[in-house]
């Protein structure tokens, strides 16, 4: 079979499991929001060809869980501490409670949009806070820039630049990331918070 006809079975496979899970959240009213590749793919980037990742508060985490297997879902092992996996098929999804900014609260679900995926409608975390996200999550051990470059170019008149540029003092990794951003004009005239850069 051809590597794209793989690839495209791959993602047809993520996009059910994913509005499964936005899907189950919704109905039992657990907070959450879409995030990582599939956010950015569902605000006009590319589509994400990894795992599908939400976000929730920690007190939430384990409520899903529980509905999720009860939807469906495999619990999966998860050495880190900021999340817990579940899986179907070949698909694994993240429930993220901690992000590279801090844990996952009220203040940054408020900021979330309502949007269709795929024909579901759920909350999907903003581009600012996806770009931050992505940019305070570098460290000398990941420090990959491409999904920053092609977020960027894709969200570039969604994002506050003017909070980016504040939120990326707190890492040099990032500030390196902002620094390639304004050396390729990424953020000049790309809308919000241009204007006191």
């Amino acid at each position: 079979m051809p590597r794209t006809d793989v690839l495209g079975e791959e993602l047809q496979r993520q996009r059910e499991v994913l509005k499964r899970v936005g899907a189950t959240l919704k109905a039992a009213e657990i907070p959450f929001a879409l995030a990582g590749g599939y956010a950015v793919w569902t605000r006009g980037g590319p589509e994400s060809t990894h795992d599908v990742d939400f976000v929730l508060p920690q007190d939430c985490v384990e409520e899903a869980v529980e509905k999720l297997v009860e939807n469906g879902m495999d619990p999966v092992a998860a050495p880190e501490d900021w999340l817990v996996k579940v899986g179907r098929d070949t698909v694994i999804v993240d429930l993220i409670h901690r992000l590279p900014t801090g844990p996952v609260d009220e203040e940054l679900l408020v900021r979330c949009t309502e949007l269709p995926v795929d024909s579901v409608t759920m909350p999907v975390m903003s581009a600012t806070d996806l770009i931050i996200s992505r940019m305070l999550a570098l460290s000398e051990h990941a420090c990959d820039l491409s999904p920053i470059l092609g977020s960027a170019r894709a969200l570039r008149e969604q994002v506050d630049w003017r909070l980016v540029r504040q939120e990326a003092k707190r890492s040099p990794f990032a500030l390196s990331a902002l620094g390639l951003l304004d050396a390729l004009d990424i953020m000049e005239g790309s809308g919000i918070g241009d204007d006191d850069a």
